[in-house]
């Protein structure tokens, strides 16, 4: 007897202890289900603060996995709405973070008071998307006293007030009380009809607990409340999937107007076009400024005797080849922009100190904003070879995506939750990276495009005979073109096709370990040389970071709490 007691008084000392400083004395829930498939709720609390506290939160879940009568799974959502606390001060939540949170939570209370004793509360809401349609009947299948309540209640009563001329059968009506997934029907509750709704009051042997739940079940007839179907159930699971199609079929739209160029004919070229240097070409035949279009210029340089390029074997067991650039002549004035600061940057300017030569090694991390300089004023000076229009249009473009986004995010959120948020920022992302190659040549540019495009597939395809044909009327011909094939990413197997002519490299490249080169061994070392000089003049000092990770015991995610407050 004695051990029954001290369980009793430990039972008794953990509930209040998990009733945060409140009970329940008297707990009333009202229900209007209306015809037009909603039903409003009105809770009423009775209840004693043993401490002082601002007030009290309820918290209702919005989000459910059910599984059908035919043993479907469905994600349901239900929506509170109209919320009021009379006579108290209250904050709830949107149906924006209903969605988001899967909860609906509503805190009661004024912060800067403190309560204490005997206190009454009512809560009103409504509740959509709550019924559960079988083919026999209408579920309507509610938590009068959900099990996350921390607190005891010691009396629950209960009204349902049915649609008019709705009646309902007493073996229709089922009450459920006890821990949670309890399935017998509940002994504790007088339940009877009184006109149109239904009462329950519990018994004097009733308490409720943290983890014990009060749960009614009432199978409405068929019809007796509307089914609210979506008009487009699709548009409710996977409208986000039409928005994105839309937006990417939109751009694809603008931009073969203003993006897309025109069909051109590409006749054999066997030559590159007039006055242009291999940099532009190289940018004019992917509409882009690479590294490689700029590297070009040295051996185009080489061809026109400003300088010598001498392939430097390493000295070292652990060491590497390196290049040496000596300066002949200094550049033309009529050199573009791009040409002379490329040359400055490795041999200085005009009005300064010049030095003869250098070496590619002493270039590394200090070249590259002489790199970027160089390549913002090709992409400048090509310019003339395209549609004004077409880069007003990539501009206006990225305003627009960026617009888009924004008034977008709210609603795909609130519709689609994180799913159509994440497929429209990635959309978005995916159209800005796109939205680079908005660019449309003009009739100057698609005409010296078509005459790249032709000399590009000759490089790629040029048989033996016709290069013999092309070097018995300039046996330079390799020579004035290969800087051409570097532009356009194909020097290799340009010089492959020179391998078996007999022809001597390039007289302004040597290699000191190699006196006599042959153009197998030339076509080797300067495509090493080259492929050094790319990486050593774009490179740039690495940035130092701070130690730590700039984290905090206990300042990561999932914190919080709940209780009275």
């Amino acid at each position: 007897m004695k051990r029954i007691c001290i369980i009793f008084l430990l039972f008794l000392f953990t509930s209040e202890a998990s009733a945060q400083d409140f009970t329940v004395t008297y707990c009333k829930i009202e229900v209007y289900i209306h015809k037009e498939g909603y039903f409003d709720v009105v809770e009423k609390y009775d209840l004693n603060f043993s401490l002082p506290k601002h007030g009290i939160y309820r918290d209702i879940q919005t989000n459910y996995d059910l599984i059908t009568s035919e043993g479907k799974k469905e994600k349901r959502k239900i929506e509170i709405s109209h919320v009021d606390v009379p006579d108290y001060m209250f904050d709830a939540s949107s149906r924006l973070s209903q969605r988001l949170g899967g909860y609906f939570n509503v805190k009661i209370g004024d912060p800067d008071v403190y309560i204490q004793g005997p206190q009454h509360y009512e809560i009103r809401y409504r509740v959509e998307n709550a019924f559960l349609f079988e083919e026999s009947n209408i579920r309507f299948y509610w938590n009068l006293k959900p099990h996350g309540w921390y607190t005891l209640f010691r009396q629950i009563d209960f009204e349902i007030h049915l649609p008019d001329g709705i009646e309902v059968s007493p073996d229709s009506i089922f009450v459920y009380s006890g821990i949670t997934g309890t399935d017998t029907v509940s002994t504790h509750f007088d339940v009877s009809q009184e006109g149109g709704k239904i009462v329950g009051k519990s018994d004097q042997f009733f308490f409720s607990y943290t983890g014990q739940s009060v749960t009614v079940l009432l199978n409405l007839p068929l019809g007796s409340v509307k089914e609210i179907v979506p008009l487009w159930p699709f548009w409710t699971k996977y409208g986000w999937t039409l928005i994105i199609a839309a937006l990417f079929i939109t751009y694809f739209l603008v931009w073969r107007s203003y993006g897309k160029d025109d069909e051109v004919v590409a006749a054999t070229e066997y030559f590159p076009p007039n006055d242009m240097d291999p940099a532009m070409a190289g940018f004019l035949i992917n509409d882009k400024e690479d590294t490689s279009d700029l590297i070009s210029l040295i051996p185009y340089w080489g061809s026109q005797g400003l300088l010598i390029v001498e392939d430097i074997p390493k000295k070292a067991w652990f060491g590497s080849n390196d290049t040496k650039l000596i300066r002949l002549k200094p550049l033309p004035d009529t050199a573009n922009p791009y040409e002379k600061k490329i040359f400055s940057g490795l041999f200085g300017n005009y009005t300064g100190k010049t030095k003869t030569e250098v070496l590619i090694s002493s270039l590394r991390n200090t070249f590259y904003t002489s790199m970027i300089s160089a390549k913002a004023m090709l992409k400048k000076d090509a310019q003339v070879y395209y549609n004004a229009r077409s880069r007003k249009v990539k501009g206006f473009s990225y305003v627009v995506l960026i617009l888009i986004c924004a008034a977008l995010f709210v609603p795909m959120l609130y519709l689609w939750s994180f799913i159509g948020v994440i497929a429209l920022l990635a959309s978005c992302l995916i159209l800005m990276i796109f939205n680079r190659y908005m660019i449309k040549k003009n009739e100057k540019g698609n005409r010296i495009f078509s005459q790249l495009k032709g000399f590009k597939r000759f490089v790629k395809v040029a048989e033996e005979n016709k290069l013999k044909m092309l070097l018995a009327e300039n046996p330079r011909y390799f020579e004035s073109t290969m800087s051409y094939a570097l532009a356009f990413g194909l020097f290799e197997n340009w010089a492959s096709k020179f391998a078996a002519l007999d022809i001597t490299p390039p007289k302004w490249y040597s290699n000191s370990a190699n006196s006599s080169l042959n153009m197998n061994n030339f076509s080797n070392s300067f495509s090493s040389s080259m492929s050094s000089a790319r990486s050593t003049m774009v490179s740039s000092p690495s940035s130092s970071g701070s130690s730590g990770g700039g984290g905090s015991s206990g300042g990561g995610f999932g914190g919080g709490g709940g209780g009275s407050w």
